[in-house]
Order: structure tokens, then C-alpha cells, then sequence
């Protein structure tokens, strides 16, 4: 299969509360963004699009992904104002032969040869897949004024992560109809927040929940990256 990565990187980071945004920030030595880009161009992925805010495009390329070397990036294009514009600005940069396409936070660092290949099985086999981990602490549903109402099954529950894979036909095809009926969904107060939701309220399609990794984390706020440079230490201890 002709496989494409879309990385996006082209979030405020606003929760991070740092002037530099946080997908250029440095864990031990070297920029947030390229541990996912790395894992991706030494992976069986053939083509990856990075997804960045317009006014970095020249930049991060001549700081960091030209200094690098990456031979399968096909495309940087300017991200859209909600990370849902984003994917899809990044899918339409896509080859027209991509058969299957990984959505990913460039701000998941810690992205593996092992959960890129269990993915890769799930979408061959399901057509369209997540990545994530179930729960581990007991969740509570709130009522509208912050009591707890009611628990939910732990073991029905997942964190859910990315990347998030699908046939690219379907996906592409998925997000151009979001496109089209944005303002009635947001009259319906469905909020897409990630790329699951889009085969779920738009597909015919069930997504299958794939294991990732409790270290698959995304880095957020600034204790995220003293985490961050945890699991690196351990990583490199094991």
C-alpha cells in the first residue's frame, strides 16, 4: 500500500504559556517536532505532508527539517484555523495514490516501529482505525452543576491517541463533506475533536481501537516536558 503520514504542527500551544511554540521547544537537545518526524521517515511510511502555521512554513524548514536530511517529506502546507481544517488542508496535499494515510500530533513524541505496524494491520483489516489505551482510573460523568451522576465501565474506556489511520479515499472524501456541512453540524452541537469523529457522525465505517502506548503521550503544559525527558532517560537506560 502507498502509505501517508500527516503531521500536525500547527497548533498556538497556548497551554504551554511560552513565547516559543511548544512544537519547536527542545527535549533533551532537539526540537519536539522531529522525534515524530524521525520516527516517521525510518518507518515503512512513504510520503509524509507536514501540516505547520503559514508564518513558520520558511523558517522551520531552513532551521530544522532542511538540516535534517528527511527524504519523504512531499509536501509543508499552512494548517487551517481548527486542527479538522488542519487534516484536511493536509489530506488534500496527498498524492492522489495514497491508498492509506496516519494523522498524527507532532506533538506525540514518543511514536514507535510497534505501534505504527499494529495500526497498519488494523486499517488493512478494518479500513479505519485509532490508536489509544484503556483507562486505568475510574471515570465519573458530571451533572451540570459538578456532581458526579453516574460512573462509567472502566473497561469500556480508552484514552485515545494518535495516530489515526484510514483508507485515504474514504477519509478525504469524509472531510470534504465536513467542509460542506460545517455550520449544520455545529447547529447540532456535534464538535469534531478528532479524526475518528468524522467517520463517526459522517462514515458507514466502525473504527477499531488499536493498543498504543502509555508513553505515547502529547505534550501539552510544562510538566509535560519534564515527562517527556523521563521517558527518553528510561528509554535509554532499557
Amino acid at each position: 500500500m502507498k502509505i501517508t503520514a500527516i503531521v500536525l504542527a500547527a497548533g498556538s500551544g497556548s497551554r504551554m504559556k511560552s513565547d516559543v511554540r511548544k512544537q519547536y521547544m527542545e527535549i533533551k537537545g532537539k526540537p519536539l517536532l522531529l522525534y515524530a518526524l524521525e520516527a516517521f521517515e525510518k518507518s515503512f511510511i512513504d510520503d509524509i505532508i507536514l501540516v505547520l502555521p503559514e508564518a513558520d512554513i520558511e523558517h522551520i524548514k531552513e532551521e530544522i527539517i532542511e538540516p535534517a536530511g528527511f527524504s519523504k517529506i512531499r509536501a509543508v502546507v499552512a494548517g487551517g484555523s481548527t486542527r479538522y481544517h488542519s487534516v484536511r488542508l493536509g489530506l488534500e496535499a496527498a498524492s492522489e495514490d495514497t491508498e492509506a494515510v496516519f494523522i498524527h500530533d507532532g506533538a506525540r513524541p514518543f511514536i514507535d516501529d510497534d505501534i505504527l505496524e499494529r495500526a497498519m494491520n488494523a486499517v488493512k483489516e478494518y479500513g479505519a482505525c485509532v490508536v489509544g489505551m484503556p483507562v486505568k482510573d475510574t471515570i465519573k460523568l458530571a451533572d451540570e452543576n459538578g456532581f458526579a451522576k453516574t460512573t462509567v465501565d472502566r473497561d469500556k474506556t480508552w484514552m485515545i491517541q494518535t495516530p489515526q489511520v484510514f483508507l485515504y479515499p474514504e477519509i478525504l472524501e469524509l472531510y470534504e463533506e465536513l467542509a460542506r456541512r460545517e455550520e449544520e453540524l455545529i447547529q447540532k452541537g456535534i464538535n469534531i475533536t478528532d479524526d475518528a469523529m468524522v467517520m463517526e457522525a459522517l462514515g458507514n465505517r466502525k473504527v477499531k481501537l488499536v493498543e498504543g502506548s502509555y508513553d505515547n503521550i502529547k505534550i501539552t503544559t510544562p510538566g509535560d516536558i519534564a515527562l517527556a525527558e523521563s521517558i527518553i532517560e528510561m528509554k535509554n537506560q532499557s
